[in-house]
């Protein structure tokens, strides 16, 4: 199997490979020569120079290794080509299976717009938003019908990128000021979509097979977001009803059915009180899987594999080898874990490496998950995603997971780069986070909207699971490929 990807995920992945006797396939920039993905893998191969478009979005080449080194499947990660159908269809006219759902269900999911209309062929609210407007002209009356305050969101990508909030007519006059933007709108590339100021982001994981069965199988809770990036997620969410919580799963898997949607994905809602509203479906494996994964037993990654090539959904199975429920909805959750994402953070456009990681030291001990990439000694390129290390941990109570991420930040330490690591320390330490209470505006409101954090809230069972240690396979190979057009 070829990795098209890099980092952490990239690693992620060739960890379930090789327990599985899969063999792996590193791709990599002129940037990541050194990385852990390409040292772990069975074999390796250059793709290009740094920059992303070059390399690790470059379909051409990335082609072109799988079939100089004879690869059967390509998994394409997250980030990057995840979601490019084109990249799928590609791999399928050149007998490559693709990890992960058809083209046409990748094509719905891509478009934020197709989704809309799908969800509400489903009967699943939707936001208030505009058509897609080629005549400028009619803009101002459009956006005044759906209501300030409005986002005008790109209807393709994801992540929260590309986004503009829009409280206000004036705001849109300084919009529609901008010909670029202008020039996207009027090419139907944007739409603009009524902006809740205080919802939750509760996101539902979904597995589904070939044959038609669909089942939803947890919720995430992913609120605390910076820049509408996310960097804390828990799961289950805290203080969601079971009403509220049993709507979201059915019109998760409605969606899923309606969209012909395999494979591993989520659905993704605005959450507001009892009420709810579709937002956009992810296709692919998410970076917080992992609190998933740590609440249910499933190796998503491994749902992923063994779904794309043809297999019954009932044949999945949990670390204690149960079956997954036959009513459609979650299967059985124990405990409950979080996660938190450390990223770099350097200053917009640094040339060449923004920095040296030192010195590292990762926590341990009952219930603690560390997925990352980086290591004493490695250099940090500024071209791509920021995410160093994510740290998870599971407890048996929320009140012991929030206890055990204080803990396990606190153990954390990376020595030459700068961090978001004192944020976080300051967000789980927090009164609001410790009782659950919290949106997507509750970082922008960290100075006022947290307080100190009270230990009471956080003093119960701290047991969980362990997790196997990984060492990197030996006998590797290692090519480098030329620019290549591919057909």
């Amino acid at each position: 199997m070829l990795i098209a990807n890099r980092g952490e995920i990239a690693l992620r992945i060739m960890r379930t490979c090789r327990e599985n006797n899969i063999e792996t396939i590193a791709v990599y920039s002129t940037a990541d020569r050194d990385s852990l993905h390409v040292q772990h893998a069975d074999a390796s191969c250059c793709i290009g120079d740094g920059a992303a478009q070059d390399s690790y979005m470059n379909i051409s080449n990335i082609i072109c290794a799988a079939l100089h080194l004879k690869a059967d499947a390509i998994h394409p990660g997250y980030g990057f080509l995840s979601e490019d159908s084109r990249f799928a269809e590609i791999c399928d006219t050149h007998n490559l299976s693709y990890i992960g759902p058809r083209v046409e269900a990748l094509r719905v999911a891509g478009d934020k717009v197709l989704s809309r209309e799908v969800a509400l062929r489903c009967d699943i609210p939707v936001l208030p938003a505009t058509h897609l407007t080629h005549r400028i002209g009619n803009l101002r009356d459009e956006v005044g019908e759906v209501g300030y305050p409005v986002v005008a969101k790109p209807r393709a990508g994801g992540g929260g990128r590309g986004i503009l909030h829009v409280p206000d007519e004036s705001a849109l006059e300084r919009c529609m000021s901008d010909r670029s933007l202008m020039r996207s709108i009027e090419k139907g590339e944007y739409f603009f979509e009524r902006f809740l100021t205080r919802p939750r982001h509760i996101e539902v994981q979904l597995i589904a097979d070939f044959g038609g069965d669909v089942r939803a199988i947890g919720l995430r809770d992913c609120s605390i977001q910076k820049n509408k990036q996310k960097i804390i997620e828990e799961a289950p969410p805290p203080h969601l009803s079971r009403h509220l919580r049993n709507r979201l799963f059915d019109a998760a898997i409605r969606f899923c059915k309606a969209s012909g949607f395999t494979t591993v994905g989520t659905a993704e809602f605005l959450v507001d009180g009892e009420e709810f509203y579709f937002m956009e479906f992810n296709p692919r494996i998410q970076v917080e899987h992992t609190v998933t994964e740590m609440t249910t037993g499933l190796d998503l990654v491994w749902e992923q594999i063994r779904l794309s090539a043809g297999e019954p959904l009932e044949a999945a199975q949990t670390a204690e080898s149960r079956q997954a429920p036959q009513s459609g909805r979650e299967s059985g959750h124990e405990g409950h874990a979080i996660q938190a994402r450390i990223s770099a953070e350097w200053a917009q456009g640094t040339p060449g490496f923004c920095g040296n990681v030192e010195s590292l030291q990762f926590p341990g001990g009952p219930g603690i998950r560390v997925d990352t990439h980086v290591h004493p000694g490695c250099d940090l390129p500024y071209l791509y995603d920021p995410l160093l290390v994510k740290v998870i941990t599971w407890a048996s109570t929320r009140g012991g997971a929030v206890q055990r991420i204080r803990r396990a930040l606190d153990e954390v330490s990376i020595g030459g780069v700068k961090t978001n690591l004192s944020a976080l320390q300051a967000i789980v330490e927090s009164r609001d986070f410790g009782h659950g209470h919290y949106d997507t505006s509750s970082f922008e409101a960290l100075g006022s909207g947290f307080d100190d954090f009270d230990p009471a809230v956080a003093h119960e069972d701290m047991e969980g699971p362990s997790r196997d240690a990984y060492s990197p396979p030996t006998g590797r190979s290692s090519i480098e490929i030329q620019q290549k057009e591919v057909k």
